[in-house]
C-alpha cells in the first residue's frame, strides 16, 4: 500500500514539474530546471519519459555548444 502512494506521489510530482516547465517555456521562467527534473522523476517508471529525457539532454548539449560559439565570437570581436 505504501509502495503504491509512493509511485502515485511520484507521478503527481513528475507530471506536475514538466507541466510547470512546458508552461514557462511560453512564460518567463526556469523552464530548463523544471523540464528536465520532471521527466527525470518520471524516467524512474516510464520508459517513454527516459526517451524524452535523453531527447531534452541532447537538445540542451546542442544549445550550450551554439552559444559558446557565438559567446567566443562575439568576445573576440569585441578587442
Amino acid at each position: 500500500m505504501l509502495i503504491k502512494i509512493k509511485n502515485i506521489a511520484l507521478t503527481g510530482v513528475g507530471f506536475t514539474l514538466v507541466a510547470l516547465g512546458l508552461l514557462f517555456i511560453f512564460l518567463p521562467g526556469p523552464a530548463i530546471i523544471f523540464l528536465p527534473l520532471g521527466l527525470a522523476i518520471l524516467s524512474l517508471r516510464y520508459e517513454w519519459a527516459k526517451v524524452w529525457l535523453k531527447r531534452c539532454q541532447r537538445m540542451m548539449r546542442k544549445s550550450a555548444v551554439r552559444l559558446d560559439k557565438m559567446w567566443l565570437k562575439f568576445k573576440y570581436r569585441q578587442k
